[in-house]
């Protein structure tokens, strides 16, 4: 057992802060993939600007950076300091992301976009998962806004929708597959 696992096991025993050090780690977690998130939603919309998936993309993009700015002011109320470093790695990850194959090598293959939409969903639903962990906890932690945390659950939710929409929208344009079959049905 290392310093830090003998430590953390004998503040549990000892009703210490270790609950408020996982937190913090798991706020910076989220923070990370909030980077990656908001950095590729806005890489996104630029890129698809003047686009039918470009203009149904940017307020999304927009939501999804406020988002991480909700995050950090929540981390702020908490006193959970952002490690820089797992910014840092979100944006670096966010831009390797970017280095895939998609079966073309100078333009943007009509894959990309399916893919990065599943991307960005995964994305929102992590971060759904976090907003509702801390609703949770705002049942016993006054620092924590529910009605606050409520309107970005629903806004969440909101995104969800519209990213799945727009996913099977563009898949069924690269694929040429029908909605049924996208969705699971039989054809």
């Amino acid at each position: 057992m290392t310093d830090l696992q003998h430590s953390e096991t004998r503040a549990v025993r000892h009703g210490g802060g270790t609950r408020t050090s996982l937190l913090g780690i798991y706020l910076n977690d989220h923070l990370a993939g909030a980077t990656t998130g908001t950095r590729r939603a806005q890489y996104m919309a630029r890129t698809l600007r003047g686009s039918p998936l470009g203009e149904a993309l940017e307020p999304i993009a927009t939501e999804i950076a406020q988002d991480r700015r909700s995050l950090l002011d929540i981390m702020g109320r908490l006193d959970v300091p952002a490690r820089h470093y797992k910014i840092y790695t979100g944006a670096l990850v966010e831009m390797a992301g970017r280095l895939k194959s998609n079966g073309r090598l100078v333009h943007r293959s009509p894959l990309s976009s399916v893919v990065e939409l599943e991307f960005l969903r995964l994305g929102v639903e992590g971060k759904a998962a976090g907003w509702r962990t801390l609703h949770r906890l705002s049942e016993s932690d006054e620092r924590l806004d529910r009605q606050g945390l409520d309107e970005l659950i629903e806004r969440a939710r909101r995104q969800l929708r519209t990213l799945e929409y727009l996913r099977l929208q563009e898949a069924q344009a690269v694929f040429g597959t029908t909605g049924n079959e996208l969705a699971g049905g039989t054809g």
